[in-house]
């Protein structure tokens, strides 16, 4: 890539950063119906055509924040951990919802966006889970139960008691949670893939 190449990759991650950070910031302010296309930019300092060539709208900037947070968790599987049975991220997701995006969560609960953005997550993840396990597993057996099922169990699970954590408030701790989902879902996530030596990619 040329530097022409990397400077433009850096400015547009710049861009996206700063989008993110104040449609951040405005949902925390502000009821998220109110908040318009025009408070986000002001707020990002950024133009209004630049805004149009990342994003559709809000709701686009909303769930690609959603996305990448998700394609962060599906980077940080530990697959080569799978026989121990430890190889999610959880406590360090749930330690990070806790101290940086509980608010944030609630304030999207006020304004019946998390419906939505669980499903279209859900989704994304379990297509994200899908295609990393289907690479691990190329030229290896397969596994007992089908690849997008396991993705959808697995997506589905995680999500699922992350949601619950949040409605109830948090009531266990991160190291909790994680021994929690460990001991509830991995076992038979882990006996379908019995046999299969999967290496870090």
């Amino acid at each position: 890539m040329s530097d022409g190449g990397k400077k433009d990759d850096r400015r547009t991650n710049r861009t996206r950063r700063s989008l993110s950070q104040a449609l951040i910031e405005l949902i925390l302010e502000k009821h998220y119906d109110e908040i318009t296309v025009q408070n986000v930019i002001d707020r990002a300092d950024v133009g209004r055509s630049t805004f149009y060539a990342h994003y559709r709208d809000k709701e686009d900037l909303l769930e690609g924040n959603f996305e990448k947070f998700l394609d962060a968790l599906v980077h940080h599987i530990e697959w080569r951990n799978i026989k121990e049975g430890r190889c999610v991220p959880v406590r360090p997701l749930f330690r990070h919802l806790q101290e940086e995006a509980h608010p944030f969560y609630r304030a999207l609960a006020r304004s019946r966006k998390l419906d939505l953005l669980y499903k279209n997550g859900l989704n994304y993840l379990t297509k994200g889970i899908e295609q990393k396990l289907t690479s691990l597993l190329a030229d290896k057996p397969q596994p007992s139960i089908p690849i997008p099922i396991l993705s959808s169990y697995l997506a589905r699970e995680l999500l699922g008691l992350l949601r619950w954590w949040l409605e109830h408030d948090m009531p266990y701790s991160p190291e909790r949670m994680d021994e929690i989902f460990h001991a509830l879902v991995m076992p038979g996530f882990r006996s379908a893939l019995e046999g299969i030596e999967l290496d870090a990619k």
